[in-house]
């Protein structure tokens, strides 16, 4: 019997196992990926989000966000963003291409209801995230469902490294209907 990482099949299905490992379980590595998109004025930006959701079958993983965030900003100029997720345990490496679309107001109010109270605290600061402030806490958090938005991203890549005593690297694409392929690495 072969390892995951020894087949693409078992690296195309070990990456979409550890995305919703990372949805459901709060201390899995894939909980926090990094996400990257580039400023309205062309410099690459890289925060740590929240992953909400992840479907394989879809192609598509989600995060929330506060609609006056610098990142939806940068999304409405650009709609293409970057995930990176490093899993040590498993000494895989996950980079994902993604087109993001953004969803607020009526259309993400029952999910608003879903969540829970001290959550709802991250959507609705005033002055909106990453304005000026004079002092470190001169700013007031009120949740307000009108500013709170999901970011879907549809994946477009994943490029999978898993760094075993063998390295092994290969690229799924959506253009393939992630049929994979080997990837020097």
């Amino acid at each position: 019997m072969s390892e995951w990482y020894e087949t693409l099949d078992g690296l195309h299905a070990r990456a979409w196992e550890t995305l919703r490992l990372g949805v459901c379980n709060q201390q899995h590595p894939a909980r926090l990926p990094n996400f990257a998109t580039v400023s309205p004025d062309g410099w690459p930006e890289a925060r740590t989000v929240v992953l909400r959701s992840a479907e394989a079958a879809s192609g598509e993983v989600s995060l929330h966000t506060d609609l006056f965030s610098g990142k939806v900003q940068s999304l409405r100029a650009n709609p293409k963003a970057s995930l990176h997720i490093w899993d040590s345990e498993q000494a895989l490496q996950l980079r994902m291409k993604a087109e993001v679309s953004i969803t607020s107001g009526a259309d993400t109010r029952q999910l608003w209801d879903r969540i829970p109270d001290h959550a709802q605290q991250s959507y609705g600061v005033t002055p909106p995230p990453g304005a000026r402030i004079d002092a470190a806490l001169d700013y007031v958090k009120e949740p307000d469902p009108d500013t709170f938005a999901v970011l879907t991203c549809r994946i477009s890549q994943i490029d999978v490294v898993h760094l075993g005593d063998d390295h092994r690297r290969a690229l799924f694409s959506r253009a393939s209907n992630w049929a994979g392929q080997w990837l020097s690495p």
